[in-house]
């Protein structure tokens, strides 16, 4: 007997056909909660719409959301109406919503307000109980799932950041039954090894999923650790209780290893920096010293006693060739004026006058007789001339004498 054989896309038509022809599933209304909330750049929202007894995914298009009179988030109660039909290509059905109404917050979501209020108010949340990350982790503890796309982000970028970082992994349950308690005692396990840092976290998921991050436990362990926390939990979007106690909040596991994980690259840079910085100083530094240096020895020698010697012989022997030239220069005047006078007293010379003709009379006592007073008669003179002497005797004396001419 021959069987009739379809394609995957022969079937997934008849059963959007399917869905199509039904009445009821083109115009129904849907009461749950809203999970997993996102908006799209394109403007379309998808979510999942679930209550404690499953889920269906929806999604309302941009052009739809005009009638939107609020904004989605975790744990809404809303009613959704639209249709319910068949995505042909992956062969999944979801609720495409044409109106969305708020009916109130679901449990979760209640929960979650009131934990937050009960913890913020104790103090927990506060500023001053956050510690330092430190900027050089050598050691950092991972509290997360041993599988997911979590730990290898984290692994991944701590190798491309600085392979020499050591990266501790407790590998804890991070979603349903127990996981709370599992990051509590990895928590607590990794204090026994005191790595400089702690890592806790999971990916993305809908608030269930993160439910065990909101656990009063889990904060308190966070709050509680001597090590300083990162807390990385979900998407950007996503905020757990974890991660208001934590010491610092990740949006994503990759951004909480960019936080913890130093670039060494940067580092070599830096310390290349730091190095050419600090040779700058010091030849700077060196120079100063040399200038002082040269500058005290300079005034050593200048005070020094060889020098202050030295100096005064110079300063004397400055002294004595002034002393010289004064002494040299006063005897040139001195000779000059000399002249002056030897020439004066040339032209004065009695000698001269011999030598012009004229006689010279003396008497005894060697006096130039110039009057008649000067002599009396019987008085021994004597009349000088150009070759000699006349001895001679006043016989009589003239008041008057006429010279003639010859």
């Amino acid at each position: 007997m021959r069987r009739n054989v379809y394609s995957v896309g022969q079937v997934n038509a008849y059963i959007k056909n399917m869905f199509a022809q039904d009445f009821m599933l083109r115009q129904i209304s849907v009461s749950g909660e809203i999970s997993n909330c996102k908006y799209h750049s394109s403007g379309h929202i998808y979510f999942t719409l679930k209550d404690s007894s499953g889920i269906i995914q929806a999604v309302m298009f941009a052009g739809n959301r005009r009638g939107l009179t609020f904004h989605m988030k975790e744990g809404d109660n809303v009613v959704v109406t639209g249709s319910i039909e068949v995505y042909e290509r992956d062969g999944k059905y979801q609720l495409y919503a044409r109106e969305i109404t708020l009916a109130g917050a679901g449990d979760l979501y209640l929960k979650y307000e009131a934990l937050k209020k009960e913890l913020e108010e104790m103090g927990m949340f506060a500023k001053e109980y956050k510690q330092d990350i430190p900027k050089y982790a050598k050691t950092i503890g991972i509290v997360t799932a041993p599988t997911g796309a979590a730990v290898r982000d984290i692994n991944n970028i701590a190798q491309r950041r600085n392979p020499y970082v050591q990266l501790i992994l407790y590998p804890a349950l991070v979603q349903g039954e127990g996981a709370a308690q599992s990051i509590v005692n990895g928590i607590h396990a990794m204090e026994q090894l005191h790595p400089d840092l702690l890592i806790v976290g999971r990916g993305g998921g809908s608030i269930e999923d993160l439910w065990a991050f909101n656990e009063e436990i889990v904060a308190r362990a966070i709050f509680d650790c001597p090590i300083p926390v990162i807390s990385a939990v979900g998407h950007e979007t996503d905020t757990t209780i974890a991660d208001y106690v934590a010491d610092l909040r990740a949006p994503t596991p990759s951004a909480a290893a960019e936080l913890a994980v130093f670039d060494i690259q940067d580092f070599y840079g830096n310390i290349g920096q730091y190095r050419m910085q600090m040779n700058r100083l010091m030849k700077a530094k060196l120079d100063i010293r040399k200038q002082k240096q040269e500058y005290l020895k300079r005034q050593l020698l200048l005070l020094s006693p060889q020098s202050r010697i030295h100096t005064k012989r110079q300063y004397a022997a400055d002294l004595e060739e002034r002393l010289r030239q004064q002494m040299k220069q006063q005897i040139i005047e001195a000779r000059h004026q000399m002249e002056i006078f030897a020439g004066t007293l040339d032209g004065l010379s009695p000698a001269k006058k011999l030598m012009q003709g004229y006689s010279v009379a003396v008497n005894d006592a060697g006096r130039n007789i110039r009057s008649t007073k000067d002599v009396q008669p019987g008085e021994d003179i004597v009349i000088r001339v150009t070759d000699g002497a006349v001895l001679a005797k006043v016989t009589g004396i003239k008041e008057q004498i006429r010279w003639e001419k010859n």
